[in-house]
């Protein structure tokens, strides 16, 4: 099968074809690091951590860059106000950064370059567009010129006739054309800056990315992500500075995520609707996180509420639920099963694994994915519910389906605990949420138990109530009733 993908340089979904049989070089447009990383951040990531972790898992050999803009007016802003070196504040984000993205289970990258650590890239990258005749200096800065790259716009598909004056770009009356970007500003007091043929000064933040993937990846790779955001004008900046200097295609895929609103609402500082990840993974499992975001296309609109993330983690509660039902049958967790191989139907007969690629060949469609995985783990518990989990899991059958799970969720990145770790982190959440005593709990479990046994049903009924309440589901088992926290949803 061929994987297809949705080509905003197109605007189509295109077969995946990489420039070397069975290589993809892999660029990807990270934070610039002022503030913690918020939740449209975290869906970014998180899409291109899937892709990265699918291609691998279709024995591509996945070169993977995702840079830190370290040098920035933001930077600048916020370092002057707190009083502290540009390059102490980026280090404390970047610090922080790997914090969240280790909590989400992100798969680190294979590189990940600094803008200020390729100053001598970007300076020889801006001299040549200058000797081209793409860029001009004025006055200690140099500015690319739109006008002379006649393909400006093939990406966000804009015209320069079309924008006005002043539209998303700074008013520069040394500019030739409203619309032209810098490359290079000259340096101001107190802010960082380093020699250059025009003057002391420091990068724009358009070319920090072409040196950086240049560098790592070649003038020409495979594919170029990002945020939706990004395509205008940062990535149609980029493909014109790039090309234009070095006479090549830049990258031959833009793949690029949709946006994520808070409770229907655009995220902004205005209405203080940022949501931190470190925040987020304070109150739910981070797998959770992952789980919400991977539900819908990367391409789609997505909606951040309470409701969600609740039904996210009530999805995931099901999923691990299925796991400790069948994790005691097994010597160990995870159990050593063997690969289902070249992702054809196995000899057992399932064929999880090969619908979910024919899921994520279309354009990585984690959405349809995540519905084959709940049809399995419905199915899983259908057959337990008839066999026992010993015959059920055992079997040839089983054992390659539990197989398919496990590797589908090494791919989105779900299922990485032990379901034993998984619903102990749960309990505490909810100990420490409600301040409630567990020993608490499992009085008023015993006292069910007593209950029912004396065939007081309306007390065993009123106590499973009192707990539903407090958001504590009850599970009663063969071996005995054990307690879970979740939102009133099985």
């Amino acid at each position: 099968m061929t994987i297809k993908v949705y080509n905003t340089l197109g605007r189509c979904k295109q077969e995946l074809v990489p420039l070397r049989p069975g290589r993809i070089r892999m660029y990807v447009c990270g934070p610039t690091v002022y503030d913690s990383c918020h939740i449209g951040h975290a869906r970014s990531v998180v899409v291109f951590d899937v892709i990265y972790r699918y291609l691998k898992a279709r024995g591509y050999d996945v070169y993977y860059v995702r840079n830190f803009t370290d040098v920035d007016d933001k930077i600048i802003n916020r370092a002057n106000e707190l009083g502290i070196s540009c390059e102490a504040l980026a280090g404390q984000y970047i610090d922080e950064f790997h914090v969240d993205m280790k909590a989400i289970n992100m798969r680190p990258p294979d590189m990940e370059p600094l803008a200020t650590g390729h100053i001598s890239q970007i300076i020889e990258i801006v001299g040549l567009l200058i000797e081209k005749g793409y860029a001009y200096e004025a006055q200690g800065d140099v500015f690319f010129s739109v006008q002379k790259w006649p393909e400006y716009g093939k990406l966000s598909g804009r015209r320069l006739e079309d924008m006005e004056a002043g539209a998303r770009v700074e008013v520069d009356h040394r500019k030739h054309s409203p619309f032209d970007f810098v490359l290079w500003k000259a340096s101001k007091p107190g802010e960082p800056a380093w020699e250059s043929p025009w003057g002391k000064g420091r990068p724009g933040w358009h070319i920090e990315c072409s040196a950086m993937s240049a560098q790592y990846l070649g003038e020409t790779f495979d594919i170029h992500g990002g945020g939706k955001d990004l395509i205008f004008p940062h990535h149609e900046n980029e493909i014109a500075q790039s090309e234009a200097a070095f006479g090549k295609t830049s990258a031959s895929y833009w793949i690029h995520n949709g946006f994520i609103n808070i409770n229907q609402e655009k995220m902004s500082k205005s209405l203080g609707n940022f949501l931190m990840i470190k925040d987020i993974v304070k109150k739910w499992h981070p797998e959770a996180l992952r789980l919400f975001i991977v539900s819908s296309h990367y391409r789609s609109p997505l909606d951040y509420t309470r409701q969600a993330m609740a039904e996210a983690s009530a999805s995931l509660d099901k999923i691990y639920g299925l796991l400790e039902r069948v994790a005691h049958v097994f010597d160990h967790w995870p159990p050593e099963t063997e690969d289902s191989g070249d992702h054809e139907k196995s000899d057992s007969g399932t064929d999880l694994w090969q619908r979910f690629c024919d899921a994520m060949d279309d354009d990585f469609n984690t959405a349809r994915a995540m519905g084959l995985l709940f049809e399995a783990v419905r199915s899983l518990n259908r057959q337990i519910d008839e066999q026992g989990a010993g015959s059920a899991c055992l079997s040839p059958g089983g054992r390659a389906r539990i197989a398919d799970m496990l590797r589908i969720g090494d791919v989105l990145g779900l299922m990485e605990d032990s379901p034993a770790r998984y619903f102990q982190m749960r309990k505490q959440a909810v100990l420490d949420s409600q301040e409630i005593d567990p020993e608490w709990i499992e009085e008023k479990i015993r006292q069910r138990k007593d209950a029912r046994k004396a065939k007081d049903f309306a007390l065993a009924d009123q106590i499973r109530d009192e707990l539903q309440a407090l958001h504590i589901t009850l599970e009663d088992r063969p071996e005995g009733t054990i307690w879970k926290h979740g939102d009133g949803k099985t």
